[in-house]
């Protein structure tokens, strides 16, 4: 990818990239120099907003505890 420097040192950070970092208006971002001389851009703030699917994780709603999820899965129900 690949994008402009303004005059004023700007740069647009390419939506996938924005996506991909989770960085929202308010992120904080970091450029780490790697062992090899390429600059990293990396999120500095630890709050990354909760991904669509971490609203779902570990949730199965009302319904079968596990034991008996498990009792259905081994047919012993």
């Amino acid at each position: 990818m690949t994008t402009t420097v303004t005059a004023k040192g700007q740069v647009t950070i390419p939506k996938s990239v924005r996506d991909l970092l989770g960085i929202v208006p308010g992120s904080q971002v970091d450029f780490v120099r790697a062992a090899d001389g390429s600059v990293v851009l990396a999120r500095a703030d630890k709050n990354r907003p909760a991904s669509r699917f971490a609203k779902l994780r570990g949730h199965a709603g009302k319904g079968l505890d596990t034991d008996a999820i498990m009792a259905l899965t081994r047919g012993e129900a």
